[in-house]
């Protein structure tokens, strides 16, 4: 009967053992400019109308005031933001 207690002893060992936490791998941050935001930001300021007239890379998001965007974030994402006033106010990454 001594098969019993090593039995035991190794159960509650691998018991213990798959409590341990993981060391977990934090994510990598996502460069502040991977849009390209920072070449745009002339553009605050300007009337939306401007827009119109150029091109920007695949995946721009033109907010208006009142859209609805959705709420997944793409670091490599550039956002044109204007406001009631037609006006852009803010160009970013997200």
């Amino acid at each position: 009967m001594r098969i019993f207690p090593a039995l035991l002893a190794l159960t509650a060992a691998a018991l213990v053992a798959a409590c341990e936490p993981v060391p977990v791998d934090p994510l990598p941050e996502a460069p502040s400019d991977a849009c390209r935001a920072s070449a745009y930001q002339g553009l605050i300021g300007q009337p939306r109308a401007v827009l119109d007239q150029m091109n920007f890379p695949i995946g721009t998001r033109q907010i208006g005031p009142n859209d609805a965007v959705t709420a997944d974030f793409r670091a490599d994402r550039l956002n044109i933001e204007y406001g009631e006033s037609g006006r852009i106010e803010k160009v970013s990454c997200y």
